[in-house]
């Protein structure tokens, strides 16, 4: 099975990107973030014709918003209210073979590091504490076939960002950020598929900022979206893939996808 996550960055004015790419890739699963649409004007039907007939949806107007794609068939599907601001951040399915796939758009947190300061890093940290607590409430399932995947908003090794010393104080990269990350990982024993496959000491990115001239001699890259998977789906791996080429595809999201292949 190859699962593929991706923020999107608005999935109407992309979709023509999310098209070519499951062309190019076929993924079997593909979960979206950040997609910017209400559910019924979610751009689905030219997907179905590429064989996604599969479709699990938790939009919001204008802002954030999560969505499951998928040519395997769901047995269930579930919100789980994670976000004490209501926002659309989270979809689960279990699909037929068993998997329990959960997609997240964790919160960005804005640009000050201090929760008694700035509400929206508060509520970062909220959310975080919020899948902490879900998944410990689940470790007794760690030989439970499931995966984690999505915009995280955290690059928590000190190689997942450009400079680890320069981001120290920068919303994404800040200790309290990648310990609490670490919490979360740690309370269901989650595998990080990427690292897997990609040794600690070297560089790893999956989002360049907008903001960069040119994003790809700057490289000031941070590896934002990741794809965990239980302690029963380790020894299934077979490769990861972060699709570096589609930050230059004309009017390119920020993020670009990233993909693992397993055997379930």
């Amino acid at each position: 099975m190859k699962i593929a996550t991706w923020n999107i960055n608005s999935v109407r004015l992309r979709i023509a990107l999310v098209t070519k790419f499951l062309e190019e890739h076929q993924p079997d699963v593909l979960a979206l973030q950040e997609i910017k649409v209400e559910n019924g004007l979610f751009p689905g039907e030219g997907l179905k014709k590429l064989g996604y007939v599969h479709q699990a949806i938790n939009g919001q107007k204008a802002y954030h918003g999560v969505a499951i794609v998928s040519r395997v068939p769901f047995k269930k599907t579930q919100v789980i209210d994670f976000c004490r601001e209501g926002h659309a951040r989270h979809m689960s399915v279990t699909l037929q073979n068993g998997v329990e796939l959960h997609d997240f758009y964790v919160p960005a947190g804005a640009d000050i590091p201090d929760p008694k300061v700035n509400p929206k890093f508060a509520h970062k940290l909220d959310f975080l504490r919020q899948m902490q607590r879900v998944f410990a409430k689940r470790r007794g399932k760690r030989d439970h076939p499931m995966i984690l995947v999505g915009d995280l908003n955290i690059a928590p090794l000190e190689h997942d960002v450009w400079s680890h010393k320069q981001l120290l104080n920068v919303v994404s990269h800040t200790p309290v950020e990648t310990e609490l990350l670490g919490e979360v990982k740690a309370a269901f024993d989650w595998v990080d598929v990427t690292r897997e496959f990609v040794p600690h000491d070297q560089k790893s990115y999956s989002w360049w900022s907008y903001r960069a001239a040119d994003w790809n001699a700057s490289n000031r890259g941070r590896r934002l979206d990741h794809i965990w998977v239980s302690q029963a789906l380790k020894g299934g791996l077979k490769s990861q893939q972060i699709v570096a080429k589609m930050r230059g595809w004309e009017k390119a999201s920020d993020h670009v996808p990233v993909i693992a292949e397993m055997d379930i």
